[in-house]
């Protein structure tokens, strides 16, 4: 008889990861309860203290390739632990904060650590025999949803029964334990050499074009989008990611090998996966507001901070319940396909949406159906990545595609903001979305979504297991592993 203690080391394996990709999107949505109050609290201006949510959003988008990058030459479980250390600094320098310039920098070291997600799901590739490793990848990018569906009614109530300050304390205390548990219980995978130049001049550059891009989409709307700030930025990014595209492609040891994610399949994965992080954005701006409109304006349901976010939560965990049909019907007729039938599932709840406007459980069921479809989507397009790039490429194949689907969440919230601020309505002397409004950016997300089932539909896969060079249920754990 085969001994279960493998299936115990992996189901723990498993555990820690995707405890590490909650913990991750808890990051993102710890703030939202505090947007309102952070000017007084921090005694600051609105846009100042709107950076409080944008430099995380920055330093994600430039920590997480060069995560990636790090993981496949020096270790992933050595790249993941690594990545812990700023989310434990940043919560502890947000807890301490008494003004905007700590608590901004803090937020910068907490999205330095949201490289731990794209490692995780590369890391699974390494340890977990065959069979299991679908479902697993599902199971980690459902992680993502569920961690921000728990994080906002749980950020809420810490918010209204407690100092905010709190919500800090915990963020440093959780991001502690995943460090301490991924230090037990994830073992090493496959090391890398390290015998690879890092692309320093890459780095510098991806991160330039990134924040000049990233930071004219999202406050364009604050800035004006035909003022020359924001139009000034737009054509740094243009310029700085030409440059760098042609540094990448004359590179021995690139950041990114641009020659890969040339290929078909990861090309259209990629264009997909923007597309799906457009869809997935969307409805969470859309919903929590007319959630929380006042009943009065006809078409608003009155729901408190709380309210929506336990309204909310239950979309969340529909990912991480479906992740394990999302596997099996990408084992039964590949990943591609199940990425399109999310897709198309992302559409239908967007569709749902305009004849279920007007009740809380109406909008509880559009997030539940969104959340499905996105689910199925994000299980899927981790596979399809590593099923066309070798294993020592996995990291940073991986960490570009995180990174696709938050340039798709970044343009969302611009486009969902410009769709909401032209279609407006006077309440009581001040401008609020109006119903019209919503029921637009819906309409935008429906089509984005079979925008998505379309692309997803063109991807070229190989005719190969998706996932080459799996373990096998009898090959041990690496030795690295501590007190399994």
């Amino acid at each position: 008889m085969v001994s279960s203690k493998p299936d115990v080391r992996h189901g723990r394996v498993v555990g820690v990861l995707a405890l590490a990709g909650i913990v991750a999107a808890i990051m993102q949505t710890l703030v939202v309860p505090l947007i309102g109050d952070l000017p007084k609290l921090l005694d600051t201006s609105a846009s100042n203290a709107s950076w409080v949510i944008t430099a995380t959003l920055l330093s994600a988008a430039v920590a997480t390739p060069v995560a990636g990058r790090l993981g496949d030459m020096y270790g992933k479980r050595r790249m993941l632990l690594v990545s812990t250390v700023p989310l434990v600094l940043g919560s502890v320098v947000c807890a301490l904060a008494s003004s905007v310039v700590p608590m901004i920098v803090g937020r910068g070291l907490q999205g330095l650590g949201m490289g731990v997600v794209p490692l995780g799901i590369s890391l699974l590739r390494d340890v977990l025999p065959a069979e299991r490793l679908g479902a697993s990848i599902a199971l980690m990018s459902a992680s993502m949803g569920v961690g921000g569906a728990l994080g906002l009614p749980f950020s809420a109530a810490v918010a209204e029964h407690a100092s905010w300050r709190v919500l800090f304390w915990v963020a440093a205390a959780l991001s502690l334990l995943v460090a301490v548990l991924a230090w037990l219980f994830v073992p090493d995978g496959r090391l890398g050499t390290g015998s690879a130049r890092f692309d320093v001049l890459g780095a510098v550059g991806l991160g330039g074009g990134l924040v000049s891009l990233l930071l004219a989409v999202s406050k364009g709307s604050d800035w004006g989008w035909t003022s020359g700030t924001t139009l000034g930025l737009f054509a740094t990014a243009i310029i700085v990611l030409l440059a760098w595209a042609w540094w990448e492609l004359r590179s021995t040891d690139p950041l990114v090998d641009l020659r890969v994610t040339a290929r078909p399949q990861i090309l259209m994965t990629n264009a997909a996966s923007v597309l799906v992080g457009f869809a997935m954005y969307a409805q969470s701006l859309v919903v929590p507001q007319l959630l929380q409109l006042p009943e009065a304006t006809g078409y608003g349901l009155g729901q408190s901070m709380m309210a929506m976010g336990l309204w909310m939560a239950p979309g969340g965990l529909m990912m991480m319940v479906l992740a394990p049909l999302g596997a099996k019907l990408s084992a039964a007729r590949g990943p591609k396909v199940t990425l399109a039938v999310g897709s198309l599932v992302i559409s239908l709840g967007y569709a749902s949406a305009l004849l279920l406007l007007g009740s809380t459980w109406g909008l509880l069921v559009v997030t539940i159906v969104c959340s499905a479809g996105v689910g199925l989507a994000y299980g899927a397009m981790p596979a399809l990545i590593m099923g066309a790039v070798p294993p020592e490429e996995t990291a940073s194949a991986n960490s570009f595609n995180t990174l696709m689907r938050s340039i798709g969440s970044s343009v969302a919230a611009a486009v969902m903001g410009v769709v909401l601020a032209q279609m407006t309505t006077d309440f009581g002397g001040f401008l609020l979305p109006s119903e019209d409004g919503f029921r637009a950016a819906l309409m935008v997300g429906c089509g984005v979504g079979l925008a998505a089932a379309v692309v997803a539909s063109f991807i070229p896969v190989r005719p190969v297991a998706s996932l080459p060079e799996p373990r096998t249920t009898t090959e041990p754990l690496p030795a690295s592993e501590v007190k399994a």
